[in-house]
């Protein structure tokens, strides 16, 4: 995936929406990874530790979450 990024290290994907007004961003938090709606950045933030990250990355790239 390539990203866009955002300002304060926050970034999403291309596949957010090309307008970015359906934007989901990412940041790297070191020990964690936080996640915010581009269009209330200033709102609530989900933060995930890195393993929790990562077996949610490995549902999505195993089409294991995708709807049917």
């Amino acid at each position: 995936m390539s990203e866009n990024h955002c300002a304060g290290g926050w970034f999403s994907g291309t596949r957010s929406g090309s307008s970015g007004d359906v934007c989901v961003e990412v940041a790297n938090l070191d020990i964690a990874v936080g996640v915010r709606d581009s269009k209330n950045p200033k709102g609530p933030k989900l933060v995930f530790s890195i393993s929790e990250w990562s077996a949610f990355a490995e549902r999505i790239r195993s089409g294991r979450l995708d709807r049917s």
